[in-house]
């Protein structure tokens, strides 16, 4: 099976929202239902239906995390050496030709992917042109709209 690349602050929150789902949300939907239980006919009983919904919810997110924990591979970009080389993990500094604005994103893998904070999968067009290359290259980049020129400013290993 091929692993999935993960950075460290990926894996924490990863690890952190299963415990969550261990330790707070299963006991309160286990008590949930037995409350429920209690109430008498389970088939005319919305509480007990809810509760067993809510379950079922539960139990597939800690399989999904449980799973996606076991096939990472967690990167931490920190403890590589430094240089002036796109990995993932980095941060990056771009400098688009065509509209003279810079941007900053941190190549993370598909589940740490989230715009509004600037972190792109390593799967996105834009990570794919740039991975592999260094400070002061220019990449094309195909956009929806066609392509887009870039420049990297700065590399960092944050």
């Amino acid at each position: 099976m091929k692993k999935v690349p993960m950075t460290v602050e990926g894996e924490a929150r990863l690890r952190e929202e299963l415990n969550h789902l261990k330790t707070v949300v299963r006991p309160r939907v286990i008590a949930d239902i037995a409350t429920a239980r209690e109430h008498g006919d389970l088939k005319e009983n919305a509480e007990y239906h809810a509760a067993r919904e809510e379950q079922g919810f539960a139990e597939g997110r800690i399989k999904e995390i449980e799973g996606k924990l076991a096939d990472s591979q967690v990167i931490d970009v920190k403890a590589l050496p430094v240089s002036s080389k796109v990995i993932f993990g980095t941060t990056v500094t771009l400098f688009n030709v065509d509209t003279e604005e810079t941007v900053t994103y941190k190549i993370v893998g598909d589940d740490e992917a989230d715009v509004k904070e600037k972190k792109i999968s390593y799967a996105s067009p834009i990570a794919k042109a740039i991975i592999g290359k260094e400070e002061g290259d220019e990449v094309i980049v195909k956009i929806p709209s066609g392509e887009a020129t870039y420049e990297i400013e700065k590399v960092e290993y944050l």
